[in-house]
């Protein structure tokens, strides 16, 4: 039987990609599928009460630069030398999130998150813009006005706030959240938890 990792997974989340980025060797090394769950973080954060970090720890400097210390040395141990924060950020993810949705119906999920993770988090564009969307997936294989225009199907957009509020149900806060059957694991600090459900 085929293991399964599910990740609930928006683009607005930097350790998402980080994340992203590290979990190969670990799906290598388990011989488990990865299953992407797009869901919306600001519907996940307005349900649950929960904040972003940089909003969180506003008022604790030590927590926020403790945080940032956590990031750079994930960052470092995995070499990721291309990630940098988008200068847009806080970017609003809904478009490609929903465009996210598309794709999965699409059936080149894998893809579109592998391309629209680069435009977030490598390349520092304004991904909330619809014009640099479209710009960008035309120049890396996907027809941009096309599916921009499919993000506006009223089934799609159904169907990205559904697995918002499913996530929701199942007590996900945040995001980057993994399942491993009924565990729940969230961050990017729990890969190793994750690894070990796995085995």
């Amino acid at each position: 039987m085929t293991k399964t990792l599910e990740l609930i997974f928006d683009f607005g989340s930097p350790n998402a990609y980080l994340c992203m980025k590290a979990l190969p060797e670990l799906l290598d090394r388990t011989g488990a599928d990865l299953v992407i769950t797009p869901c919306l973080l600001g519907g996940i954060f307005k349900a649950t009460g929960n904040k972003a970090p940089m909003v969180q720890y506003a008022d604790a400097p030590a927590k926020l630069a403790y945080e940032n210390l956590e990031m750079r040395r994930f960052i470092a141990k995995h070499e990721l030398v291309k990630f940098r924060i988008n200068p847009h950020f806080p970017v609003n993810t809904l478009t490609i999130m929903r465009g996210a949705i598309v794709a999965e119906d699409e059936g080149n999920l894998d893809d579109y998150v592998d391309v629209v993770n680069r435009a977030m988090w490598e390349e520092g564009l304004k991904m909330d813009d619809p014009e640099v969307i479209a710009t960008f997936l035309s120049a890396n294989g996907f027809d941009g006005p096309a599916l921009l225009a499919r993000t506006q199907e009223p089934a799609i957009k159904a169907k990205l706030a559904q697995n918002t509020e499913a996530a929701v149900a199942r007590r996900v806060f945040g995001i980057p959240t993994f399942f491993v059957g009924g565990e729940m694991f969230f961050g990017k600090d729990r890969l190793a938890q994750v690894e070990e459900a796995l085995a």
